[in-house]
């Protein structure tokens, strides 16, 4: 659409001179000769282009009257009357810029598109910045159950604050997601957020990565690199999968927590940040705590606001919601024509166990919108991981003459091998946190 110039200026000739040469631009003109005449017209403008010595109003109170009504349309000031005084003047009243008379076309024009073209990347910017907020809107993650309202009610009490949340639930519930939201709607919303996974990170590199190292730390370091926590400075840092985080590192999280200040690994040099921290977890640090695995002064600095999310099989009347919120979704990433799901397909949902929660739901919904023929999702078309359907209880065989403790190993090499060697999701699998499956693994002489 043509950006549209509201000219306003008292002397005819200029006036009509202006809305010619605007027009032959390209650009869309309306025109007035006092900026009495001019207000009623802002709502239609894109900028303005006003003189400053106007009868009537003169051109430094339009201005303000101009912010008073709209803060983000540009203000371009001409005047025969320039000095420094009349430009401050006018810019600090709001005027984006100010061109003496006489000034060339071409300037003139190099002017406007300049500030038509800021205009655009801020309103750009503040679009983004609203599509953000409504992508992490705790009121818009899915859920309808007594559970998912209750957090939903802890996020909105807790986000305007600094205090330090540790958000529990098993893979694929959203605490990702639930962390996002407390940030975006926390005071820190315009500072980063960093997110580690310290389960991926392997333990010899988690100190590097958390604190940063300086030139010559070790074998490879040829430059200094500051760590997540100092990229996070005035924002938030999430530290997934805390649980799995070695005892030597807890003690270092301890500090930045309590004192918020931390070492390069290297350096002496005490560094200070302010940072808000959001942890997550799908193991239990309660029985981590016992076996000696997780630090108790730590969990406790951690667990200040706790947010449990329930697995989806324990709020199953969120599934109709998140299917047809996924539905939408891929539908309209891929250009598909579904627009619902049979009663027949919603049942099987339904009865499914979901050991990946709404991770698992969503990648479910994904395929089938993919490979849907129709108008809607039929049971065909809905597609179970048969790895993750629950065994039947008489499918259980023990051989005979197998102890305990050779069918524990038996089942801890089998989720190994399932995992390709991962630890987490083995441990997962299993139902036990890391630590406690390396401790097994160590008494078996497996680690």
């Amino acid at each position: 659409m043509k950006a549209r110039i509201l000219i306003v200026e008292d002397e005819d000739p200029l006036r009509r001179v202006l809305e010619l040469q605007l027009g032959s631009a390209g650009y869309e003109t309306l025109s007035a000769a006092t900026a009495e005449a001019a207000l009623p017209l802002l709502d239609r403008a894109d900028l303005v282009l006003t003189d400053l010595r106007l009868p009537g109003i003169d051109g430094l109170e339009f201005i303000r009257q101009i912010r008073c009504r709209d803060q983000r349309i540009p203000i371009i000031v001409i005047t025969a009357y320039s000095t420094v005084e009349n430009a401050v003047e006018a810019m600090k009243a709001g005027a984006a810029d100010f061109l003496p008379k006489p000034f060339s076309m071409d300037h003139l024009l190099t002017v406007i598109a300049k500030a038509l073209e800021v205009r655009r990347l801020r309103d750009e910017n503040l679009e983004l910045r609203a599509q953000l907020s409504r992508r992490y809107a705790f009121d818009n993650i899915i859920g309808r159950s007594p559970a998912m309202q209750e957090i939903f009610a802890t996020i909105e009490r807790v986000a305007p604050t600094n205090a330090t949340v540790l958000i529990a639930g098993e893979s694929g519930t959203g605490k990702d997601l639930i962390a996002r939201a407390i940030h975006h709607h926390s005071p820190r919303r315009d500072q980063p957020f960093v997110k580690i996974n310290c389960a991926a990170i392997p333990e010899t590199l988690l100190e590097s990565e958390l604190f940063g190292y300086e030139k010559g730390a070790f074998t490879g370091a040829t430059t200094s690199k500051p760590g997540k926590f100092e990229l996070a400075d005035k924002g938030t840092v999430f530290l997934d999968e805390i649980g799995d985080v070695p005892p030597a590192i807890q003690v270092k999280l301890l500090r930045v927590l309590q004192d918020k200040e931390f070492e390069r690994l290297g350096s002496n040099k005490v560094r200070r940040v302010d940072v808000r921290i959001i942890a997550a977890t799908n193991a239990d640090l309660r029985s981590a705590i016992e076996s000696g695995q997780f630090r108790e002064d730590l969990y406790y600095r951690l667990n200040v606001v706790p947010i449990n999310v329930p697995p989806l099989r324990q709020r199953k009347e969120d599934i109709p919601a998140l299917v047809d919120h996924f539905i939408k979704k891929y539908a309209a990433e891929f250009g598909r024509p579904v627009a619902g799901i049979s009663d027949e397909a919603l049942e099987i949902l339904m009865k499914h166990h979901w050991p990946g929660n709404v991770r698992e739901l969503e990648n479910v919904i994904e395929r089938a919108v993919v490979l849907c023929t129709g108008e809607r999702l039929e049971a065909k078309d809905i597609k179970l991981d048969p790895a993750t359907r629950p065994q039947a209880a008489n499918d259980f065989f023990l051989p005979e003459g197998m102890t305990l403790e050779e069918h524990e190993r038996q089942l801890i090499l089998k989720a190994l091998e399932r995992a390709k060697g991962n630890k987490s999701l083995a441990a997962r699998m299993l139902g036990i946190t890391r630590n406690a499956l390396r401790y097994r693994l160590s008494q078996m002489g497996l680690e």
